[in-house]
């Protein structure tokens, strides 16, 4: 097969048709096609990204045991949006995002009922401060040194059909305010042309592997806390506060909860090792490990996440605005009838309904207060979910966008989720960016699309999301506290949710120190 002479869909006419004579749009999508039978999306990402500094992959599995129906893959975006201090741009990332994807007039076309290009990136937890300007904190030190927000824009994307096992890599006819018809065969032109190149690039024969830097085994850091989770005190990560002072966090919000300050606040702890593992095997290990809605690999290029998210923060599908709350989780059992024991007593816990009632309350006035009234509805109301390590109790939230508001103010009006900061919300970020003195980063903050669409979009919570940096990977968890919270489960359960990550990185390291010794004893 030859990937420079597939046919393209819709065809030069069509297009034509749709931005010269309905005048329907200015940006309309059109793809070539493959089968993907001998295809997966981690072969298709290697082939793409192997000389591109930023790419991403994005996957999904659904109820942690059913592959959702669409994978993405994108490398070599067009441009790059970087906020935060010191960037070009500072402030509210939402308004720079959106300046920029306004342009675009977008028009479906019924072939590709899904995403086909935007905007792929992050939002730090951070960026609260110019959603809400009464969080601002300037005490707070930055562990990570990154920007507050990453936005990859893509024209041109790989999108995987696991339903039919295809694979349609798509680009868009774009057509500037100043273009007439005579200019739409160009430009068509131009993006078949972008598709077949990657098409063709996608069926040869060769798949370039990653360049896997040697694995050491590092010595214990010091002040590393050996009952972290990790498969062996050679590995233990270093935690930013221990648990004393993790536990310390939890006695304080509940002083505070006494008082009537809060009535619920998350409290988190991150974890630091050093590692030589490239972030792409990381994520190679962590899909197997733990598959989740939201599973991701972005590289940002100084500056990689891997993530296995299980929440939505805000997913906007035709202006319908969706919110997945999480509250109230226990670790798996060892067979289906320990599972199903855990989760009715998860179910049965006045503390967990409490609390998860509490925050799906929160989700309701967040969804309220940029959609129609009348139309906000909790879809699910604790419903049990279950994933690799963890079941977790969930409910969904839904509701219309009014008039005059967009997805962006849904952003805005949802971040970060209650399930990661508390009630009342900005009590709760306040009292906890005290207690941690940290920026969060990407942690609770958000990872996904933005959609050329304008009443399109999907982003998910940046937790169970692992931050590398040269030569280091962050993990970082938090947990509800409410009044009856004891301090040694809150630590624990801390823990279990980052069992899945550090479990990953372990694993991945034990391969490639096993190959790598594989080679080194073959080559004596």
């Amino acid at each position: 097969m030859d990937g420079q002479k597939l046919p393209a869909t819709p065809t030069l006419a069509q297009v034509t048709d749709i931005i010269a004579q309905q005048k329907l749009g200015n940006c309309v999508p059109v793809f070539v096609q493959l089968p993907a039978d001998c295809l997966t999306p981690v072969m298709a990402y290697l082939k793409i990204s192997k000389d591109s500094k930023y790419s991403f992959l994005l996957e999904s599995v659904i109820a942690g045991e059913n592959v959702a129906r669409y994978s993405f893959i994108g490398a070599d975006p067009f441009k790059v949006v970087r906020t935060g201090p010191g960037q070009e741009i500072e402030g509210d990332p939402m308004t720079a995002l959106q300046k920029e994807l306004q342009i675009y007039k977008y028009v479906k076309i019924p072939e590709i009922p899904t995403f086909t290009g935007g905007a792929i990136g992050y939002i730090a937890y951070d960026c609260i401060q110019h959603f809400e300007p009464t969080t601002k904190n300037d005490t707070l030190s930055d562990p990570y040194g990154i920007p507050e927000s990453i936005m990859m824009l893509c024209d041109t994307i790989i999108v995987f059909d696991h339903l039919y096992q295809s694979v349609k890599v798509v680009s868009h006819v774009i057509a500037p305010p100043t273009s007439s018809a005579s200019d739409i065969p160009f430009t068509y032109a131009t993006a078949v042309s972008k598709a077949r190149r990657v098409a063709k690039l996608l069926l040869g024969p060769n798949t370039p592997m990653i360049d896997q830097p040697p694995i050491s085994i590092p010595s214990p850091a010091s002040g590393s806390n050996t009952d972290l989770p990790t498969a062996t005190t050679l590995h233990a990560p270093i935690s930013n506060v221990g648990k004393v002072g993790y536990e310390g966090f939890v006695t304080k919000l509940k002083e505070h909860i006494v008082k009537g300050d809060i009535i619920q606040a998350v409290p988190s702890q991150r974890l630091k090792r050093t590692t030589n593992l490239h972030p792409f095997n990381a994520y190679r290990q962590l899909r197997q490990v733990n598959p989740s809605p939201y599973m991701f690999y972005l590289d940002c290029g100084d500056v990689q996440l891997v993530g296995a998210s299980p929440e939505t923060l805000c997913r906007v599908e035709r202006n319908k605005v969706y919110n997945h709350a999480i509250a109230g989780t226990v670790k798996r059992g060892k067979t289906p009838e320990e599972d199903a024991k855990l989760g009715a007593q998860l179910l049965a816990s006045e503390k967990d309904k409490a609390e998860h009632i509490m925050l799906v309350d929160l989700a309701r006035n967040d969804v309220n207060r940029v959609c129609q009234p009348i139309t906000v509805k909790v879809d699910e109301l604790m419903k049990l979910e279950k994933f690799s390590h963890v079941i977790h109790m969930t409910s969904t939230v839904s509701g219309i966008l009014r008039e005059g508001k967009t997805r962006f103010d849904a952003l805005r009006s949802i971040f970060p989720a209650g399930t990661v900061s508390g009630a009342p919300k900005i009590k709760a970020i306040q009292l906890v960016a005290g207690l941690e003195k940290e920026r969060r980063g990407v942690y609770a903050g958000a990872v996904g699309r933005f959609d050329f669409a304008d009443d399109e979009m999907d982003v998910c919570i940046a937790i169970r999301t692992m931050t590398f940096k040269e030569g280091s990977v962050y993990f970082q968890a938090g947990g509800g506290i409410v009044f009856d919270s004891v301090e040694e489960d809150e630590y624990e359960e801390t823990l279990n949710k980052l069992k899945a990550n550090v479990r990953a990185i372990d694993e991945a390291e034990r391969y490639y120190l096993m190959l790598q010794n594989t080679v080194k004893a073959a080559s004596v």
